[in-house]
């Protein structure tokens, strides 16, 4: 697998964080949206941050549904260490629910309120703070959940940069499914795709699990530029 300088130097440079260049306190790492589209129709737009810092990484994200049928939010901090801080969810509409997860000792812990007025309640997780958040509807955690596995099976010799033929199983946590499992995340292929009339050159990736299976294309600066869904009939452009 051949790449460009920029995916090379991100790969070597990566933080335990979040795998990406190394940065300026408090830089922006990615921002942008991600247009979701259904049967080939925009329903959904996600607007996204990521920041780093010498002391952890903040991602934050946005999702409204279009003709104003839904939004929430979600906020995602992460330590230097890649042990996670803080998980943040919340519905600004229709509904207005929110979670948190933090770490509790060892293990994760999440704290959900349904609905204003109503009694928030603990949901503990047996699983440690290195695990990924990967929470419904945010194509974010995606990008983030790929950068780990570029910093655990991928290595850069000689202007080659090489990942792991075999999948890699990397733990997650789904606040909002109140679920952990296992993904498995595997290299596939360089490749040519279209998008928006533009060919490029792209990685392509297979997310795996037993939710279905998806693909993601990442660019040379490592940014998620395609997720596709074959299940779903979904795709996710990169603005």
């Amino acid at each position: 697998m051949k790449s460009k300088s920029a995916i090379l130097g991100a790969i070597l440079l990566c933080t335990a964080s979040l795998c990406a260049a190394r940065t300026d306190p408090g830089q922006v790492v990615d921002s942008g949206s991600f247009g979701v589209f259904v049967g080939g129709k925009r329903v959904a737009t996600e607007t996204f941050s990521v920041h780093q810092a010498p002391t952890g990484s903040v991602a934050k994200s946005e999702l409204k549904v279009d003709a104003g049928a839904g939004s929430q939010v979600s906020e995602l901090e992460i330590g230097a260490n890649g042990q996670l801080r803080r998980y943040e969810w919340h519905e600004l509409s229709p509904g207005k629910g929110e979670s948190v997860v933090v770490p509790n000792g060892e293990f994760l812990t999440e704290r959900l309120t349904p609905a204003p007025g109503e009694k928030p309640f603990e949901q503990p997780f047996l699983v440690s703070a290195s695990t990924s958040i990967l929470d419904d509807y945010f194509f974010l955690h995606r990008e983030i959940l790929a950068w780990r596995y570029l910093a655990s099976a991928c290595t850069s010799k000689e202007g080659n940069f090489q990942c792991k033929t075999e999948k890699v199983q990397l733990g997650v946590l789904i606040p909002h499914q109140r679920t952990s499992m296992l993904v498995s995340v595997q290299y596939l292929s360089r490749e040519k795709v279209t998008i928006a009339g533009v060919a490029r050159e792209l990685t392509k990736f297979s997310l795996n699990s037993e939710a279905g299976d998806w693909f993601i294309w990442l660019d040379d600066s490592l940014k998620l530029v395609r997720i596709l869904i074959p299940a779903e009939n979904t795709e996710v452009l990169r603005d």
